[in-house]
């Protein structure tokens, strides 16, 4: 009897999960992206609130208890959104990703999954706790000579590793995808992943040699002094990579998702391919444009540098162009007629088709402002000015979380078996229209008072009342005032968040993949040897490193001490 009902329990288990693959539902790798997008949000509003103190801050407009200061603020706002809400929500997304079209998360890769987020989690803990303590206000860069506290550092290391956890877990799950399906295409959405994983074991192996082989060391006095110019490098090696992590991930939903939203197809599928590809191998070498300003780069370096940070641009281009052919041709062919009568035909009131294109628009200045800070003239001009700030802003506080709230009004419904209301729609609208109204406020405010001027990385000041800093106290109010909104809108995602993982109304929710269009042209297979990729990326780096790097090294002057600046 006990091995009958064994076998019954085992049939209905087996049944169950392949019910779930039919439905794209699997309850346990849901609970692994629920998980996942509850820690970014929960980071988001926790960021919020410290962004609107740090922008009230410098606005003047508030002054600080004793026992926080601004640096420490802007120390924890950095690492909240730039780091846990983008991190842990693109994992989420792709990881979920996975599991659909690749029918089923491995048991092994499930795991990895869950020791990822761990590691991640403990890592965070031990790099808040000195935040907290005001022993870590070296903000989001954290250059030397300014030195944390030790834990802060232990801290980075176990994020680190836990990124390697969760990247090898997704290389696990699409080799296995390949050897059970030899001759076909990944699917797109995690060829996309397969993009991303790659570039963020790229980034983090170079954060990674800086934390444990110079920064670590010297923190703890095993050496005398750190060589100041390579660890920059190394960060940026890093820190550039990683936004545009984020935004490659914000593209896949432009070209990936957001077409079956509309009801139309997917633009060409070997064309998005050259899309992911080229920005995989490009990436990590953009990270020189930061640097432009810093000395110990011969001007030579420099200028292949802005060279291959602006080849960046091209597989952006495309992007621009491919989503506004598909907007235009899914509009026509809903009837719209004239030159902009498509326009009209789009879904403007589904917030999942609203934000992220508003996302994709503001990628147009964001862009251009890249493109300026990549020119070693006009560089010189905003790098150290708040034209950066409402740069940064832009690209992630609009292009890119943008585009992960618009998806967050399906996601979260399908893997929690919920659905989208009407009035969660509404509200959704509702936050989008005040999130996209005090961004643009105080990134337009900050853009131009950085052409006035005013200084990145400061709090408020008046500088003994100089008729210039004075004339900057305008802007600055308005950027109090787009900061205040700010925080009104990540309250409303939050709570809409929430309600839909938990309160909404029980239903089946899709995952919204778009098909290409019938007699699309075949994708040549070479596109998927990412072995030549990933050796054609390391062959890149080597070019744009090995020569400066060793200069670096070989010229090194003498190391700094660390300093405590708060």
């Amino acid at each position: 009897m006990e091995s009958i009902l064994h076998q019954n329990g085992k049939t209905k288990s087996v049944f169950k999960e392949k019910t779930n693959k039919v439905l794209g539902v699997n309850p346990l790798d849901a609970k692994i992206t629920k998980l996942y997008l509850s820690v970014a949000f929960l980071a988001l509003l926790l960021g919020g609130l410290l962004g609107l103190l740090q922008g009230l801050n410098r606005a003047g407009l508030l002054e600080l208890p004793s026992w926080l200061n601004y640096y420490q603020v802007l120390t924890a706002h950095g690492i909240l959104l730039v780091v846990v809400l983008s991190a842990f929500f693109t994992i989420g997304y792709f990881y979920a990703g996975l599991s659909h079209t690749l029918g089923g998360l491995l048991p092994k890769v499930r795991k990895m999954a869950w020791i990822g987020f761990w590691m991640k989690i403990f890592g965070f803990v031990l790099a808040v706790i000195p935040i907290l303590m005001n022993e870590a206000s070296v903000m989001y860069t954290f250059y030397p000579p300014m030195a944390a506290h030790p834990m802060f550092y232990f801290g980075l290391v176990f994020i680190v590793l836990g990124v390697w956890m969760l990247s090898i877990g997704a290389f696990i799950q699409v080799a296995n995808w390949r050897k059970n399906n030899r001759g076909k295409h990944l699917p797109i959405l995690s060829f996309f992943a397969t993009g991303v994983f790659i570039l963020l074991v790229g980034a983090t192996a170079f954060v990674a040699v800086e934390v444990l082989f110079m920064i670590i060391p010297w923190v703890l006095g095993w050496t005398d002094g750190i060589n100041v110019m390579v660890a920059r490098t190394l960060f940026w090696a890093f820190g550039h990579t990683a936004v545009n992590i984020w935004y490659l991930t914000a593209v896949s939903v432009w070209y990936c998702i957001i077409p079956k939203i509309i009801g139309g197809h997917r633009w060409n599928d070997f064309l998005t391919r050259m899309v992911v590809i080229p920005l995989v191998i490009m990436n990590i070498t953009g990270g020189f444009h930061h640097q432009i300003v810093d000395p110990a780069i011969s001007p030579e370096i420099k200028f292949m540098h802005v060279f291959m940070s602006l080849a960046i641009g091209f597989p952006s281009l495309m992007t621009a162009y491919a989503m506004f052919r598909v907007f235009e041709k899914t509009g026509r062919a809903k009837g719209g007629k004239g030159a902009l009568g498509w326009f009209k035909k789009l879904p403007w009131g589904d917030v999942r088709f609203l934000a992220p294109f508003i996302a994709m628009a503001a990628f147009i200045p964001a862009g251009a402002g890249g493109i300026a800070q990549t020119t070693n003239q006009l560089d010189g001009v905003v790098h150290n000015t708040m034209w950066i700030v409402g740069h940064f802003h832009l690209t992630l506080g609009m292009s890119v979380v943008m585009t992960f709230f618009g998806v967050s009004y399906w996601l979260v419904p399908h893997i929690s078996n919920r659905i989208l209301t009407p009035q969660m729609n509404k509200v959704g609208v509702v936050q989008t229209i005040t999130w996209t109204i005090g961004m643009i406020i105080m990134s337009g405010a900050q853009h131009t008072v950085g052409l006035f001027g005013a200084p990145r990385r400061t709090s408020y000041s008046t500088y003994g009342d100089h008729a210039t800093a004075l004339g900057w106290e305008p802007y600055m109010t308005l950027l109090g005032i787009g900061a205040t909104l700010l925080l009104i809108a990540v309250i409303i995602q939050v709570y809409a968040v929430f309600n839909m993982m938990f309160f909404a109304p029980k239903g089946e929710t899709e995952f919204p993949i778009a098909e290409e269009e019938e007699n699309a042209p075949k994708t040549p297979y070479w596109t998927e040897r990412w072995g030549l990729w990933v050796v054609l990326t390391i062959i890149v780096i080597a070019m744009a490193y090995v020569v400066p790097l060793t200069d670096m090294i070989v010229n090194a002057p003498p190391g700094s001490p660390p300093f405590k600046t708060w």
